[in-house]
């Protein structure tokens, strides 16, 4: 993957959805080194490459 979006699941409940967590500036983006904890709600961000012939 290329990065994670991050936003505690208590600011997501609060929020009351993805696009207004990140109006309030709840989520942040992490890298592949990001060690994850309890309550972590992930938007994993990715590209898909078409296979060769």
């Amino acid at each position: 993957f290329i990065k994670a979006e991050i936003v505690s699941f208590a600011d997501l409940d609060a929020a009351g959805s993805m696009a207004e967590a990140k109006a309030q500036g709840k989520v942040r983006q992490e890298g592949k080194d990001y060690v994850m904890v309890d309550g972590d709600v992930v938007d994993f961000k990715f590209n898909i490459t078409s296979g060769s012939k």
